[in-house]
């Protein structure tokens, strides 16, 4: 049901905030979000006055031009420019995340807290990879496409948090279960739990936009997803003791 479905968010983010006691896990949540942020740092350096340039060519920007408001079309220009170079910051450290320390995160968890569920599935580095870069392309493309609706006031933030939930759910999910689950559990669990597989996307996605915590989200969003899905999985194979740090009573 649906409670039992938020309850199942709610524990893969408890377990998640339980690993960070340990220090292997902070090394795979930080060097994904260091990569993103001298990238980041680099773009806002060199870049940050392009997009703008680029901002001011689209609509609503042209539109508040023609209008007479070109000082409201630099604010969403600049807000713009500074969200373009979050997205591509997240977007690496989502790539990051997804391709090289998720099947760390997958190995560890495997071996501690989730000893009883059987790798079942194909460990194939190609098909996570293109999955994680297929989900990128349509991130980047529903981001552009979606710039002419932040004219409606309080879209331009609800937009991209959306979209970066759908990423963190498209690019994760798939990942997270590929080792452990067969080609039919994945599919009834993907079915069965796409409400809740998005609803830990966007509540990741949230926590992206708080400050000094966004670049580290990718690889605690990676985190989050190998336990809800791992966890699903142990269920549906009856096995449906729930523990919040891995000890098995």
């Amino acid at each position: 049901g649906k409670e039992s479905g938020m309850g199942d968010v709610m524990l893969a983010l408890a377990r998640t905030l339980a690993n960070l006691k340990q220090g292997r896990v902070w090394g795979y949540v930080l060097v994904p979000a260091a990569l993103a942020l001298l990238l980041a740092i680099g773009l806002a350096i060199w870049a940050l006055g392009w997009f703008v340039q680029q901002m001011m060519a689209y609509p609503p920007m042209t539109l508040l031009v023609a209008w007479g408001l070109v000082w409201l079309a630099h604010i969403l220009a600049y807000l713009g420019g500074w969200m373009a170079i979050f997205a591509i910051a997240y977007l690496t450290a989502s790539l990051l995340a997804a391709i090289v320390i998720m099947p760390l995160m997958v190995k560890h968890l495997a071996e501690t807290e989730y000893r009883d569920v059987a790798a079942m599935g194909q460990d194939s580095f190609v098909a996570a990879a293109v999955n994680s870069v297929g989900a990128s392309l349509l991130f980047v493309i529903a981001w552009v496409a979606t710039i002419p609706l932040w004219l409606i006031p309080g879209f331009s933030l609800l937009v991209p948090l959306l979209l970066m939930g759908w990423l963190n759910r498209r690019t994760f999910a798939y990942d997270a279960l590929a080792l452990h689950a067969t080609v039919d559990e994945w599919t009834a669990l993907r079915k069965g739990n796409k409400a809740h597989f998005f609803m830990l996307g966007l509540t990741m996605a949230l926590l992206a936009h708080v400050p000094f915590v966004g670049l580290l989200v990718p690889a605690l969003a990676a985190l989050s997803f190998v336990h809800f899905g791992l966890e699903a999985l142990r269920r549906s194979r009856g096995g449906a003791i729930v523990t919040i740090a891995g000890e098995r009573a």
